[in-house]
């Protein structure tokens, strides 16, 4: 059972909670498995996708989870709201929750907007991705992938390479991933790597190889390439020659190693093709996944389960 509210990151919950999460998105995915998307644990409920900025998987997977538990979904883009007029994020939420909305799925520019919303309304909030900050759902489908292959997550190596320094999805796999029991190793150019994350519990590789190692699951993260006119990287080709992952390496893991992506892909710069598409990525299965998790918590959160 979740004894909250709203769900804004991964930081704070306990490996129970997490865990339940997880129960009820693996009952979830089933259910899709076998062709079930005429739910009723949504009827007469409204579900709000509140998002400003672009997204294709978090978004339509929320829609569509909604959908399939009988609830009514509805996107809202904030280049064609009010919040072209002006409107403050606080009088976005006064209005949505005067409408009676049941819940609302934000993504945000800014870290820390889900929370300021999560205050402003009676609404559950769920905080789908806030600037650098937190990316919950993303890191819980990770994880539900992660499970289903190994029947456990605590014990596990989780290698994580990419832009991190950027990346909201790999400080919410830290968090919920060390609190389930699992490693995690990074790497990646210093330039991508914060200062503070060895601090929160990730064991900063000193090579790829280091990281890969032994690994379970080997996880790439989008290089943004809105960030490369900062010169954090000398070239794309240089990062993926020195920083990708590729066949050779991936032979350093475990033999049933799992390769993940959080998607868009940059092919042939974080991994190659020949993984993306090989018999060890579980990429679409997390895309699965991903609509389970969130099915799971809709109903756990409108419905106090």
């Amino acid at each position: 059972m979740l004894q909250r509210k709203d769900l804004i990151d991964l930081n704070g919950l306990s490996e129970q909670e997490i865990t339940a999460i997880l129960d009820r998105a693996e009952e979830m995915k089933q259910r899709l498995r076998r062709g079930e998307k005429n739910g009723t644990e949504l009827k007469g409920k409204s579900v709000i996708t509140l998002f400003y900025e672009n997204s294709t998987r978090t978004r339509v997977s929320f829609e569509l989870a909604t959908a399939y538990l009988g609830g009514t979904p509805v996107h809202i883009s904030a280049s064609s709201s009010s919040v072209q007029k002006g409107e403050t994020l606080i009088d976005t939420g006064k209005t949505l929750d005067a409408m009676h909305v049941d819940a609302i799925v934000m993504r945000h520019p800014m870290s820390g907007a889900p929370v300021l919303l999560a205050k402003t309304v009676s609404a559950h909030v769920i905080n789908g991705g806030d600037g650098m900050n937190a990316h919950p759902t993303q890191a819980l489908l990770d994880m539900l992938s992660m499970r289903e292959k190994f029947g456990r997550i605590r014990g596990l190596k989780v290698a994580i390479l990419g832009d991190i320094k950027h990346s909201r999805v790999a400080k919410s796999n830290l968090f919920g991933l060390t609190t389930m029991g699992a490693e995690v190793y990074m790497y990646a150019p210093k330039t991508l790597i914060p200062k503070d994350m060895d601090k929160l519990g990730a064991h900063i590789a000193s090579s790829r190889e280091e990281a890969v190692e032994g690994a379970d699951v080997v996880m790439g993260l989008r290089i943004q390439l809105e960030r490369q006119q900062g010169g954090l990287f000398p070239s794309l080709g240089e990062y993926s020659k020195f920083y990708g992952v590729n066949e050779n390496l991936l032979r350093l893991a475990k033999p049933d190693a799992i390769v993940e992506h959080p998607g868009p892909v940059n092919r042939g710069v974080e991994l190659t093709d020949g993984l993306i598409d090989g018999k060890s990525s579980v990429i679409e299965d997390q895309v699965t996944s991903g609509v389970a998790v969130r099915m799971a918590l809709l109903d756990m959160l409108c419905n106090a389960r």
